[in-house]
């Protein structure tokens, strides 16, 4: 037998081609295409006649390459080396060497390529398996950022089985959240199902993994074929084939249900499957989770906020009034600048919160800002806001009203008080859509919707030079007058009345009735303090009275503030200005002798009887316990009632 040796210099060559093996195998991404490659220096340097690598997988035998000849009629020994690589696959490589047995000096060359080739495999190997890996982590990252920027339940459910079902290679996809109380198991969105799908929780694979909360695999030759559910397959006219299903459990540890993927278009699901499913499972949790309490957010927000504009109500009937509330409603469908005008205490604030919360902005901030309460010093950085280190106290940036403002509604309240300074950067902002931090350069557009308001005449601070004229023409978009109280006639009367419930319910104590006499008080009184004199007298008034009714001393109003004639808001149809005159002054009358109807009807030249009638024609309500209110009188003489007014 020949014995194949190498010397020293063939040595080294060998050694160097197994270091350029495993040096190659470190940039290589194709196991096979480096076999070819090297082949070829492995049978020269070796001194192989042949040299043949074999791939066998499966009972298969695949020829990676080969190289050399046997000629016929010469004497060959064939050397074999095997070499497992992975679970199924194993590397075989054969040469065949001159000679009549195998040698072990050309069996320990066949041993050396091996295990350098198995280390070349395994480097190539582990750097594409850490690829793919960084590949669908990054992937993996892709698909739940999006995730956690849902902010609606349904479509984030759409999105994640669409991304699941696709990074796997799966036919469908489906959460199934569990519905404790029903018992059941509710798909939604179910692939190739229109709305949901519905199946009880103890039922299928879904209902095995619920119940024991473990990850359940499913192949096609399984024994766990037997637990699949084919009925609702069945209903849909779909096969389940193969299938893959994980728990979906909250941060808590509490089941929120179960996410499976169905039929896999390429063999079984893997095992990098089922790290991928469990890994979206804990991704989707988290955000089904953080979608739950923004919708919980959302609604409780929304509820405050629908709270809130139940507290802001126009209460009157007036027509004057019913034209307000219909200009506001106009208004609020538009994001017009809009100029309230009005005295003190009208409700200029209460009709710009109305503008607000009837509007499409209702939802976002509505931002107050008395201009009178700012100091000249500090409107810009109220305002507009300012960046730290701006001036001496400028600890920390701090954004401004009109940034806190953004996407809702800024109401500058008081805005003739606004320094000639202030003025002119308010008006850029209304040019520029723009507000720039006091110590900052950055431009940050304004989102916010401009209404102010005003009880002064800034027509005439025009005139004296103290408002800015460009100023009033941006902020008069649309002008909305609102009426003083004494212009309102019976919207007092209402008007008490809810201050009255209001504050009577505050004080746990039943609501006191007005009286005749207080309400003529009320409706004779000048009001130069509007609606908010009228609250603190109401307020006082369910504090303080200790009787059920509430006479016109207990209102404690100045009587000479009440002399004159009754007061008739202007713009009245003629037949509604003389009902309510002759209301008032009836009314006045009846205050004015103390309560005695007789005494009363006798001043208005009436038969007591007739007064009664005119009482009940005008809707008038006279307590019952009047002490001298005399009864009606039942011989009534013909002539007093033809001398009754109609």
């Amino acid at each position: 037998m020949e014995v194949l040796k190498l010397d020293g210099a063939q040595r080294m060559e060998w050694e160097r081609i197994l270091r350029r093996i495993l040096a190659a195998a470190a940039d290589c991404q194709n196991f096979d295409e480096l076999v070819r490659q090297t082949i070829s220096s492995l049978r020269e340097v070796s001194q192989a006649e042949a040299l043949k690598v074999v791939r066998l997988r499966h009972g298969r035998a695949e020829i990676i390459a080969a190289v050399g000849n046997k000629g016929e009629g010469d004497e060959r020994t064939e050397t074999e080396r095997l070499l497992t690589l992975d679970a199924g696959e194993q590397l075989q490589l054969l040469a065949h060497f001159p000679g009549s047995d195998a040698d072990a000096a050309n069996e320990e060359l066949l041993a050396e390529a091996a295990d350098t080739l198995g280390a070349a495999w395994r480097i190539i190997t582990l750097r594409r398996r850490l690829q793919e890996d960084v590949r669908r982590k990054e992937t993996l990252l892709q698909i739940t950022n999006r995730w956690y920027q849902a902010r609606q339940l349904r479509p984030l459910l759409i999105e994640i089985t669409r991304a699941v079902a696709e990074f796997v290679g799966a036919d469908r996809a489906t959460i199934f959240l569990w519905d404790r109380e029903a018992k059941q198991l509710v798909g939604r969105p179910a692939l190739g199902v229109d709305d949901e799908l519905r199946i009880p929780d103890d039922r299928g694979i879904a209902g095995r993994v619920l119940r024991e909360q473990r990850l359940i695999r499913v192949d096609r030759d399984s024994p766990a074929q037997a637990w699949i559910d084919q009925q609702v397959g069945a209903h849909l006219g779909y096969r389940t084939e193969t299938l893959l299903c994980v728990p979906l459990s909250d941060r808590a540890g509490k089941s929120l249900g179960v996410f499976q993927v169905i039929n896999k278009r390429n063999g079984d699901f893997t095992n990098e499957d089922e790290e991928a499913l469990a890994r979206f499972a804990e991704q989707a949790a988290a955000a089904l989770e953080s979608v739950r309490d923004y919708e919980e957010l959302l609604t409780a927000r929304r509820r405050i906020v629908d709270q809130a504009a139940e507290g802001v109500r126009l209460i009157g009937h007036s027509p004057a009034v019913a034209e307000l509330r219909s200009l506001i409603e106009k208004l609020a469908a538009t994001d017009l600048t809009v100029l309230i005008l009005g005295e003190h205490g009208t409700g200029k604030e209460v009709a710009a919160h109305l503008i607000h919360y009837l509007s499409a902005r209702r939802e976002q901030p509505f931002v107050a800002v008395n201009c009178a309460a700012i100091p000249e010093a500090l409107a810009e950085s109220e305002l507009f806001g300012h960046e730290k280190g701006a001036f001496t106290d400028a600890r920390q940036a701090k954004p401004g009203k009109f940034e806190v403002a953004a996407g809702g509604t800024i109401f500058l309240d008081e805005i003739g008080e606004l320094s000639p300074a202030a003025q002119a950067k308010l008006l850029r902002v209304l040019e520029e859509r723009t507000i720039t931090r006091v110590g900052g350069t950055q431009p940050i557009p304004v989102r916010a919707r401009l209404l102010a308001a005003t009880n002064q005449d800034l027509e005439t601070m025009i005139r004296e030079k103290r408002f800015r004229e460009d100023l009033f023409f941006r902020l008069n978009g649309v002008t909305l007058r609102i009426p003083p109280l004494r212009e309102r006639g019976d919207d007092i009367l209402l008007l008490a009345e809810h201050f009255l419930a209001e504050f009577a319910a505050r004080a746990r104590r039943p609501v006191p009735r007005l009286t005749p006499a207080a309400k003529a008080r009320l409706l004779q009184h000048p009001w130069p303090g509007n609606i908010r004199e009228l609250r603190n007298l109401m307020e006082r008034a369910a504090y303080l009275c200790s009787q059920t009714l509430l006479d016109a001393d207990d209102l404690g109003l100045d009587s000479k503030a009440v002399a004159g004639p009754p007061r008739i808001a202007p713009h009245l149809p003629l037949s509604e200005a003389t009902r309510r005159f002759q209301s008032e002054y009836i009314l006045q009358t009846i205050a004015s002798t103390n309560r005695n109807l007789a005494q009363a009807a006798q001043r208005l030249g009436l038969h007591r009887a007739n007064l009664y009638r005119k009482i009940r024609q005008l809707g008038l309500k006279i307590p019952r316990d009047q002490p001298n209110a005399a009864t009606p009188d039942p011989e009534a003489s013909a002539s007093d009632a033809a001398d009754a007014e109609p």
